[in-house]
């Protein structure tokens, strides 16, 4: 069994869905799962959707709304020829699963409205491309993810009861088998990014959680392998947007892909390395735009000799922590933000401290940096200080920091012998 992860990038329009096509017949012989981000950019117009309903203005919400409907009739229509009006029934049933909400009134969290709204956007992927597949004779089977991965309450950000979870998936595949005359049923498709509650809410996983679903079922299918197909040739050194002699890193381990995502590299989620090393799964990532490219391998091996890895996190906010008193900051106040961050979830990307103050950098999430700093501020005088920029080096020498840091005011450096950080403006 093989696991293949396609982001929005890969379905965004008719071409990129029937490249899918192309991609899997190199696979032929192959059972696979394949787990499907949304279309595009639609994760974030149903983010707009859901902003509109929860300011109470309803009539915003159906337009946009209308606006992603149409855009996803649009490409079946365009891409499907016998099965279009299958397709559009099944889309139907979820744009209803959605309008009925929106036809209501918030009376709970934006984050649990949220998860009903933006989930919907991995639905009407995954049914448009499994009716595509099927109409070309690969025959699939679709699953809906609420079925199997079970979370807590948590919206936005939930986590997931492995127990439950493993014992749905085995479940779904038994009764899959039972109603299908090919017992060697060889394709399933599935959302990423969403489970579900004990009372059948929808949750999400966190932001671009796809690959951490992509991870799951690898874990718990004990899979050859996970491939996670993007718009890159593999993972590269640095962005390529950013530095045109981004170079691609043919190998790397897990612990140095957990480093490069702990820091804010955004090739791989980072949720997603702990369930594949637990079980020695590889993980290849892969060019969906020419998948003859060899991309990169990620294993629990040894790597030596890697390139400097260099990662750059704009909008960052320093925050300056002050003692009022002019106490020490020592053991009871760390305790004290180390429980905020916790509250507040929020992560802190780079901490300094000093006899009687602590410089926190954080990225600039203007509702939970208002909160950290009004509970911050019952023990410290608070400051903040906008619009700075956060180097990480990895495996770094002098003429990469010369070059990457060049004129720029440091104001807070921290380096140990294989990784230099500086917050910059």
């Amino acid at each position: 069994m093989k696991v293949f992860k396609f982001g929005g990038a890969s379905v965004n329009s008719v071409e990129r869905i029937k490249n899918i096509a192309g991609i899997l017949g190199n696979y032929s012989n192959d059972r696979m799962v394949i787990i499907i981000s949304a279309m595009g950019k639609t994760t974030n117009a149903l983010e707009k959707v859901a902003e509109a309903f929860f300011e109470n203005n309803a009539t915003k919400a159906l337009e946009l709304f209308e606006e992603v409907k149409n855009q996803h009739l649009t490409t079946a229509h365009n891409l499907l020829a016998v099965n279009y009006n299958l397709c559009k029934e099944d889309l139907s049933s979820f744009f209803t699963e959605a309008e009925w909400l929106l036809h209501d009134k918030p009376v709970r969290s934006f984050d649990y409205y949220y998860d009903q709204i933006v989930s919907i956007g991995e639905l009407l992927s995954t049914c448009i491309v499994s009716h595509y597949l099927n109409e070309i004779n690969i025959v699939n089977t679709w699953l809906d993810v609420r079925d199997i991965i079970r979370t807590d309450n948590n919206f936005r950000d939930a986590s997931i009861d492995w127990n439950i979870t493993e014992n749905k998936l085995s479940l779904a595949f038994q009764e899959n088998v039972k109603n299908n005359k090919d017992s060697l049923q060889r394709i399933y498709i599935t959302q990423g990014f969403i489970g579900a509650t004990d009372d059948n809410e929808t949750t999400t996983l966190g932001r671009e959680g796809s690959d951490y679903t992509a991870a799951v079922f690898a874990n718990l299918l004990n899979a050859e392998s996970l491939t996670i197909w993007k718009d890159v040739e593999g993972v590269m050194n640095a962005d390529p947007k950013q530095f045109k002699d981004a170079q691609l890193i043919a190998e790397l381990n897990f612990e140095e892909v957990i480093e490069m995502a702990f820091y804010g590299a955004q090739v791989i989620h980072p949720k997603t390395i702990k369930p594949l090393q637990n079980k020695q799964i590889p993980l290849f990532v892969k060019c969906f735009l020419d998948a003859s490219l060899p991309g990169t391998v990620i294993h629990n091996k040894n790597i030596k000799q890697l390139p400097p890895i260099i990662v750059v996190k704009d909008n960052q906010v320093l925050m300056h922590l002050h003692s009022q008193d002019f106490s020490f900051v020592g053991e009871k106040p760390m305790i004290y933000l180390y429980d905020l961050f916790s509250l507040i979830k929020i992560k802190p990307n780079l901490i300094q401290t000093g006899a009687i103050s602590v410089q926190i950098c954080l990225d600039n999430k203007e509702e939970k940096l208002e909160e950290l700093a009004t509970k911050a501020s019952t023990i410290f005088d608070v400051q903040l200080q906008k619009q700075l920029t956060l180097i990480t080096i990895r495996n770094y020498n002098k003429e990469i920091i010369e070059r990457i840091v060049g004129e720029r005011k440091v104001l807070l450096q921290q380096q140990t012998s294989n990784t230099f950080q500086a917050l910059c403006f």
